[in-house]
């Protein structure tokens, strides 16, 4: 007799903690967060070699942004610069001969770097 109440019990606990488990959950949905916007930049390289094309912003050390061949037009990224800003850009033939400079080109959504 005392084993069938153990064993009722153990059944019944079993039921409750199952019961407890398929239960109704809250659920906590959410959007992600919002992403910055980043600013691109169309670099039309006319010329028939390869260009580096570099950022610069505040006096600070220019930054690498891509590489855009000869005769081709890029899309290029500059991460880290809100649209808006005030930026110096160059582009670097690959033999070093030659740079181009933009001085104080202010990045909007459909900017254009034309070289030369």
């Amino acid at each position: 007799m005392a084993r069938i109440r153990i064993a009722a019990s153990t059944i019944a606990l079993a039921l409750a903690a199952g019961a407890a488990g398929c239960g109704q959950r809250a659920a906590e949905v959410s959007s992600a967060p919002s992403q910055p916007v980043q600013v691109s930049i169309q670099v039309r390289n006319t010329l028939t070699q390869a260009v580096n094309v570099y950022v610069n912003m505040g006096g600070a050390s220019d930054t690498f942004l891509q590489q855009v061949a000869g005769n081709s037009t890029a899309t290029v990224p500059v991460p880290g610069v809100a649209p808006g800003t005030s930026v110096t850009l160059r582009a670097v033939t690959l033999d070093g001969a030659k740079t181009y400079t933009r001085a104080r080109a202010t990045l909007t959504s459909n900017f254009t770097f034309t070289l030369p």
